[in-house]
């Protein structure tokens, strides 16, 4: 019954920016500079840490995983919106709209749990700083990363299977991509279900996470205001506040997005939430990163100076 409902002929319309179409060509060069950045940032940041022998470290090698994930969940939507802004309305197979929810959420989740293992790094390193290494091995690292992926894997495939196994009437929907809500819109009957099936998956995939960090930053912090001198503050806190920034721009827009009421919803505001967290934040994520942190600020130096030698 799904394979058969996720493989027929209809196609949704997504309607984009359909009210504001003098300014597709403005928006169309906006983003696509904006998709060429992060993707240039993002492959320099993972670039760097795989060719610099001195940050093969379990914090770093979550961050390689983190500007791998932004790429890939860049990637997701952006064609989309371009192709929306050149040829105005875009039409959509049911596969390939469920496809990209599927990575969507895929991603999304995935990032929203590697976030959390990154908060236990640096919680370990901080609160159990002589077990680090005994704790947060590259295994563990590993297991860490896959579990996101599992994760992700599972919130999407679950999601996805469920919605697109629905009858659903109509064919607009109101964004620029297979977004859960637009979707959700166009179930027939009562969406009750879905919409609490909505805040589940947001509970466990955005709540569950946040807490985690949240919790280990109270522990982390509660540490660093114990710590002798004023400087062992200053260095411990350098260490994860960089993290502690990327967190609250990405759960502060995943969470107004998800974890609200639907009478509050409102279509213009969701496309420009799902821009900030979609777009902006994977662009910013290896520019907080690179400017915060002095071992990447000094390996990019280094891979400079080389470059520079090497074209003389």
């Amino acid at each position: 019954m799904i394979l058969g409902n996720l493989s027929g002929s209809s196609e949704f319309r997504l309607l984009g920016f359909s009210g504001i179409s003098p300014l597709h060509p403005f928006l169309f060069v906006v983003l696509l500079c904006l998709y060429i950045l992060t993707l240039m940032a993002n492959t320099v940041i993972a670039f760097i840490i795989n060719s610099d022998r001195s940050l093969h470290t379990p914090m770093y090698f979550f961050l390689t995983q983190l500007s791998c994930l932004d790429i890939c969940y860049l990637s997701v939507i952006i064609p989309t919106i371009l192709e929306n802004l050149m040829v105005g309305t875009v039409s959509i197979s049911k596969t390939r709209c469920a496809m990209q929810m599927f990575f969507f959420l895929f991603f999304g989740v995935a990032e929203c749990f590697l976030l959390a293992a990154m908060s236990l790094d640096r919680y370990f390193a901080i609160c159990c700083p002589l077990h680090y290494t005994i704790i947060i091995s590259s295994r563990v690292c590993r297991g860490l990363v896959f579990g996101a992926y599992i994760c992700g894997t599972a919130v999407g495939l679950v999601h996805t299977l469920i919605t697109f196994s629905s009858p659903l009437c109509g064919s607009a929907i109101d964004h620029f991509f297979c977004e859960i809500q637009p979707v959700l819109d166009l179930l027939c009957g009562s969406t009750f279900p879905r919409e609490m099936q909505v805040i589940v998956v947001a509970v466990f995939a955005i709540l569950s996470p946040f807490l985690l960090i949240l919790y280990s930053y109270i522990r982390i912090i509660s540490t660093i205001l114990h710590m002798a001198s004023a400087e062992s503050q200053q260095k411990a806190f350098s260490t994860c506040s960089s993290h502690l920034l990327v967190v609250t721009l990405f759960y502060g827009t995943a969470g107004s997005m998800y974890l609200r009421p639907k009478s509050t919803y409102c279509a213009s505001v969701d496309k420009f939430l799902s821009l900030s967290y979609s777009v902006v934040t994977p662009l910013l994520n290896p520019i907080i990163y690179s400017l915060r942190n002095k071992e990447v600020k000094g390996a990019l130096k280094k891979k400079w100076r080389k470059s520079k030698l090497v074209w003389k």
